[in-house]
């Protein structure tokens, strides 16, 4: 069903009445107006449009508030063109740069920057937006794309950063260059309050599985400890050594007391406390970041954080029970990995604000639980680990809020704030079980169709609409701070937008597989995959430092290599919908090479989908095909041959984003609403490019000649 075309626009005659209210005296809304941002962007990564419209239609989401708010009241697009690749961290440089991906020079997720050694990579959250200058190398003096924050603050406008991909205050390097320069200054990646996304501390989340066999009495002071913290048990405090860590070079040793808060008389242990035999104990209360014993309490279901006192980067974990007989004989614990935020000098000041008044980074959705790739996990149940899942969704969105929040408190009065929302995309990814060929168990390849678990099907759907609902109390809980109108709309102009879609896949592709079975030599061809895409380099002389390859070389090789992805099927019917095979790849692109090898930019030529650092071939899969997700050891699928390297595979998750932009799965999210925006369906194509545009248009600051889309038509009149 088409629900946007359902949509109520009765609203639209309160505008005049609203702009008379705002002009008016009227004390509350003048002063909350004053602190309020003018605009404000919000990503949430992953929004599906065709799934808001779903879980509007179902009540899953409110018409009246957050997601459904801003796109039932405001300006909306059915969909939005994202950038090719139709990934994370293209798509967020794009949003903040208005350029494509080709020009923003962001190629993928993970890729490879061609002054680098051919085997070193570099993260696309981190790397030059815009482009460097290949020779020396250097920061470039024309970037082909710049961030929206340098037009804006070039003309006296102030802007914050929550979390948003390009704003980490970092210098960019070559990675792997001894003595590399640095090819993007920080000043291009730092605006007037920049919040770093949260990086991993070092350790890996674990799961514990012990009985009371594992405890013993806890000492006399570890039991005045706890009274002295006012936590009571009514039966003998037992303890435990649960593992020693280190952190940030400092060694923990954590142990775990048992508590039965339960005066019945009867043995009922429901709570663990969890600390560290350095710090003991301590009564509190705490000031952030440190957050004392965590105390974690079985029946809540919820995760306590635990601050891993003295790291010098403010690493911390959190600690969640998923069984705990009340006789001890089962015990579940499972300890999440321990993160920080970046401690980047340019923007310390804002980092160490974060940290002592919203916390030390929180843990993000793990996919290393669900998916048993963590430690420990034998024992634990699957709905143990998907409880986990979702606990650290629930907690990572109200984290990212809050951090988005202050930011907004230390900057009221900004003119733009571009807040990141790591939901609904890491839910998409484990959870996306909707097509009949997705195994329900990865480890049995005859759970597809027929012989699908619907329970599973229809439990997986439900965390997919929890993870919506958690970034619509975000957007919800934003609006609140910005205040509203007489109408409940937003006193700042709010864009709630996404980078892009959603597909369900049933296959893993396994590329080195691919290439060494047809010969290729892996030490002179280097594929990079990021979900479906991949960017395909070969190693050649005076592009890579130690390039092996010569020019004629290099182009016998590329057309060998092309003509192995274009010539790779699926001839597995269970798979295919029926057909007798399909193309596994749906894109193969090349490198442009206009003059031969006496091309005199060889090996750096672009085009319109090929950036400086793409790959020489730069290539997407077909919907239903992902090169994540292969098992170890691998599973193979149901009707495969057998096979030792198999290239098709069971896969471990489920959903997948990376595909050609132009399918419809694929689609981004865009909605805005707020004093200057005129409600209803925008009536013409909108692109993750015209973000740029149409922001710069609100406040008045000419784009950049590199900016490639356009204003959209969404003002007031």
């Amino acid at each position: 069903m088409e629900f946007a075309n359902a949509k109520s626009f009765s609203h639209c005659s309160s505008r005049a009445l609203r702009a008379l209210l705002m002009s008016c005296a009227i004390l509350g809304l003048v002063t909350q107006a004053l602190a309020a941002p003018k605009v404000v962007v919000i990503s949430l990564d992953g929004c599906k449009p065709a799934i808001v419209q779903q879980l509007l239609a179902s009540g899953a989401l409110s018409p009246n508030r957050g997601i459904g708010l801003i796109y039932t009241k405001g300006a909306f697009a059915t969909g939005s063109l994202t950038v090719s690749p139709s990934l994370t961290a293209p798509n967020h440089i794009a949003l903040a740069t208005g350029s494509s991906a080709a020009h923003n020079d962001i190629s993928a997720n993970t890729f490879h920057l061609v002054a680098s050694p051919f085997t070193s990579t570099i993260s696309g959250f981190g790397a030059p937006i815009g482009g460097y200058d290949f020779v020396g190398p250097a920061e470039s003096l024309n970037p082909t794309a710049e961030p929206i924050w340098i037009a804006l603050r070039n003309a006296g406008k102030t802007v914050v950063t929550a979390t948003w991909p390009g704003g980490d205050g970092v210098d960019v390097l070559v990675p792997g260059l001894n003595n590399s320069p640095i090819i993007q200054s920080h000043v291009k990646r730092t605006v007037d309050y920049t919040v770093p996304f949260g990086e991993f501390g070092g350790v890996g989340g674990k799961g514990f599985v012990l009985t009371a066999s594992n405890f013993s009495p806890a000492p006399q002071a570890i039991v005045d400890a706890l009274t002295a913290a006012g936590k009571t048990s009514f039966s003998p405090v037992l303890l435990t050594t649960l593992e020693t860590i280190t952190v940030g070079g400092i060694s923990f040793t954590i142990q775990v007391a048992t508590l039965d808060t339960t005066d019945d008389s009867t043995v009922n242990y429901d709570t663990l406390a969890f600390f560290d035999t350095t710090n003991g104990i301590k009564p509190g209360p705490f000031s952030l970041p440190s957050t004392g014993p965590a105390y974690v309490k079985f029946n809540e279901g919820s995760s306590q954080p635990f601050y891993f006192e003295g790291t010098p980067k403010k690493a911390g974990a959190a600690f969640f029970v998923s069984a705990l007989a009340p006789d001890l004989s089962t015990v579940h614990i499972a300890r999440y990995s321990a993160d920080d935020i970046p401690t980047n000098a340019p923007v310390l000041d804002n980092v160490n604000d974060i940290n002592n008044n919203v916390g030390f980074w929180a843990d993000q959705s793990d996919f290393r639980f669900p998916e048993r790739i963590n430690s420990g996990l034998t024992s634990f149940s699957d709905l143990e680990l998907e409880a986990i899942y979702e606990d650290q969704v629930n907690h990572f969105v109200d984290y990212q809020t809050r951090v988005a929040l202050r930011a907004l408190s230390q900057v009221p009065d900004a003119d733009l704030a571009m807040i990141y929302i790591e939901q609904p995309d890491g839910s998409e990814h484990q959870f996306l079980l909707i097509d009949p060929r997705q195994p329900t168990n990865p480890l049995d390849p005859n759970s597809i169709l027929a012989g699908q678990d619907p329970a599973k099907v229809a439990r997986y759907q439900k965390y997919i609409e929890f993870a919506y609902q958690a970034a619509d109390r975000a957007v919800q809980r934003i609006i609140d701070a910005v205040g509203v109108d007489s109408d409940g709309l937003p006193l700042a102009d709010i864009f709630v937008v996404s980078d892009h879609g959603f597909a369900p896949f049933h296959t893993a592709v396994n590329m080195n597989n691919l290439l060494t079975s047809n010969g290729i030599d892996t030490t002179k061809v280097r594929a990079i995959t990021s979900g479906p895409a991949v960017n395909i380099y070969f190693s050649l002389q005076g592009r890579e430092p130690n390039g092996t390859l010569t020019k004629q070389q290099y182009l016998a090789l590329r057309n060998q290599v092309h003509g192995i992805l274009k010539k790779l099927q699926d001839t597995n019917t269970n798979y295919t919908n029926g057909a007798a095979a399909i193309p596994v790849f749906d894109k193969v692109i090349e490198r442009p090479t206009p003059g031969g090898v006496n091309d005199p930019n060889f090996g750096l030529d672009t085009s319109k989908f090929v950036g400086q650092d793409s790959g020489d071939i730069y290539a997407m899969l077909t919907v239903g095909y992902n090169f994540d997700g292969t098992q170890s050891p691998v599973v193979q699928r149901l009707g495969d041959a057998p096979s030792g390297t198999p290239v098709l595979s069971v896969p471990n998750f489920y959903g997948a984003h990376g595909h050609d932009p132009k399918l419809p799965d694929m689609d981004a999210f865009f909605a805005a609403a707020g004093p200057h925006i005129r409600p209803g369906l925008i009536h013409r194509g909108v692109h993750n490019v015209d973000l740029v545009p149409t922001v710069e248009k609100l406040l008045g600051v000419t784009p950049a000649a590199t900016v490639e889309g356009t204003p959209l038509p969404i003002f007031e009149k």
